[in-house]
């Protein structure tokens, strides 16, 4: 019985403690908190300052939004890019993330005090070098390949990368997106629900290229001392996509929450993400990159649709996009 009452007193004591630990719950994506992804150490990091615990939902993050409404369990929303904001925006679930905005290192002007980015990259087409030796120089040589050329694109109802692609060829093509995509389809393998299915195809030896990111290269690089694996860097422009950290306005832990948006602009968040989520920091000087990440091939042009542009023209680039295809 002396057992039984001391078991008892101690789970006591330790569901008390474990009440008294205030959670922080981030929804974040799948690709983030993988073992290979930068929300380990991140957790870790973090709660070694916040004296908290740190806790992961995964899963798509705009459809369990719209979902949850009101109801949602989250506190902050980690992983939602520049093209879905007005979408996430318009649910009204956020507050401002109160952090100063010209510690951001971006491409692009960005003041919006919401949605505040984390790290970003550009669209591009990655090819490897020992099965492509005459790679596309501009996009009109992408489009104008010889047909038995393979590409590996993603959809953009499913995909985020899709969906920034699209936007891609809108931006360079403008009214002449459409056949910009009737003359890229003879070229296209297939189009996958998500980046990682068609990258495993590309890494595979299916395709000759997959639609992807200019950070791509970095992680066979750095990871794999692997050479072979560049972007195909066009002057027309490569679409610039960011990924942002938002918190919710009825959290009930909003010290916590604020305290998670200061640290995602630390020099401890920011320097985590390039070795771990092969992206580039979004509050982080060139020069305090990693070593050999200032010498990765970039473009010199970045091309970005606000969030008010990309929702009024997501429609039409789908369209465009489905109706060349399906021809």
């Amino acid at each position: 019985m002396r057992h039984l009452a001391f078991a008892a007193a101690f789970t006591l004591a330790a569901t008390a403690a474990s009440a008294q630990t205030p959670v922080l719950t981030v929804y974040a994506g799948d690709y983030f908190t993988s073992e290979w992804g930068p929300g380990p150490t991140i957790e870790t990091q973090f709660e070694a300052i916040c004296d908290c615990d740190l806790q992961y939902s995964t899963g798509d993050l705009m459809p369990r939004l719209l979902l949850e409404g009101k109801r949602t369990k989250a506190d902050v929303v980690i992983g939602l890019t520049s093209d879905v904001m007005a979408k996430a925006r318009a649910t009204g679930l956020f507050a401002p993330h109160g952090q100063d905005n010209s510690d951001l290192t971006l491409p692009v002007d960005w003041q919006d005090e919401v949605f505040l980015p984390f790290n970003y990259s550009h669209t591009a087409f990655v090819f490897d070098d020992t099965r492509m030796e005459n790679p596309p120089a501009t996009f009109d040589d992408l489009l104008n390949m010889p047909d038995d050329v393979k590409i590996v694109i993603q959809d953009p109802r499913t995909s985020i990368s899709g969906l920034a692609l699209v936007l891609w060829v809108q931006s360079v093509y403008g009214d002449g997106a459409e056949e910009a995509w009737r003359k890229l389809a003879p070229k296209i393998l297939t189009v996958t629900k998500d980046w990682s299915t068609s990258y495993g195809m590309f890494t595979d030896g299916e395709a000759d290229m997959v639609l992807s990111y200019t950070t791509s290269p970095a992680y066979h690089m750095f990871a794999e001392e692997d050479f072979t694996k560049h972007a195909a860097l066009f002057p027309e422009g490569h679409y610039f996509l960011v990924e942002t950290v938002a918190k919710i306005a009825d959290t009930d832990v909003p010290e916590l929450a604020d305290a998670f948006m200061k640290f995602v602009m630390s020099e401890t968040f920011q320097t985590k993400i390039p070795s771990a989520n092969w992206s580039l920091p979004s509050a982080l000087p060139r020069d305090q990159w990693p070593d050999g990440w200032a010498k990765l091939d970039l473009p010199e042009k970045v091309l970005f649709y606000d969030e008010t542009e990309a929702a009024a023209l997501q429609d039409k680039a789908i369209e465009a996009w489905r109706s060349a295809l399906t021809q």
